[in-house]
């Protein structure tokens, strides 16, 4: 069936978002139990993620909070987990970039690492998308999961420790990062710098304030980077 209409291109974009719901409910849903043992209130808890809308953030600020980290690396290391963002923005920004301003807003508000894979992916797939289907696919994207994740962590929250240990909520994280990233290891940059961050990672764990995290990404966006830039230069000397 050929998708031609902004409409259809909505509704394909929330199918191909909605298996993100069943990482992101037991995700949201955890995040609540956290920030409520952390000593947030429910009030707090949902002002938190639904301002911030940044799950992985949000994890890495609750338990810098938990250990008493000073307020500043606090607010670095929640910047520095989101740096990503900028990074999808900025690879978004050619097929988005000429939509209205309230539109790019919106985007930018949403965009998180489901929107960013499912979008990104379409994109390159039909490059001549009209900008009204491109963002319509992109809300799309997006759409089973914003409401899920605020009433998962809202669940959570109010469940507190009464969810049972056994139902191994903690499992969405990597769950969800690995769905994303294994098809988007398509080139060579790719692996480089994922492979260096993970080498980097280890080798930085001992360091105080998960730090060493922080490290890892720049040392794997520098690699990524560098790659990318000696593959250009083999293929202009070819």
């Amino acid at each position: 069936m050929a998708f031609t209409t902004s409409k259809s291109y909505f509704w394909k974009g929330f199918r191909d978002g909605t298996p993100f719901i069943f990482v992101a409910i037991p995700f949201g849903t955890l995040f609540g139990v956290f920030a409520t043992e952390t000593g947030l209130n429910i009030v707090q808890t949902m002002a938190f993620t639904a301002t911030v809308f940044a799950g992985a953030a949000q994890f890495a600020a609750l338990q810098l909070l938990q250990e008493n980290t000073p307020t500043a690396i606090i607010l670095v290391s929640a910047l520095a987990v989101n740096l990503r963002m900028a990074m999808y923005s900025a690879s978004l920004t050619p097929y988005l970039g000429a939509a209205p301003m309230w539109q790019r807003a919106i985007a930018a508000y949403l965009t998180v690492d489901q929107s960013y894979a499912c979008s990104i992916v379409q994109f390159e797939k039909e490059p001549d998308l009209t900008i009204p289907q491109r963002m319509a696919y992109f809300f799309g994207s997006v759409a089973p999961i914003t409401p899920l994740w605020i009433l998962a962590t809202y669940m959570g929250a109010v469940l507190g420790t009464r969810i049972p240990e056994s139902w191994a909520l903690d499992f969405a994280l990597p769950i969800t990062f690995l769905a994303m990233i294994g098809p988007m290891m398509r080139t060579l940059p790719h692996v480089v710098a994922s492979m260096v961050a993970i080498l980097v990672s280890l080798l930085t764990v001992a360091i105080p304030y998960n730090l060493g995290l922080l490290i890892a990404g720049c040392a794997g966006m520098m690699a990524g980077a560098q790659a990318e830039l000696m593959m250009e230069r083999r293929k202009a000397n070819a």
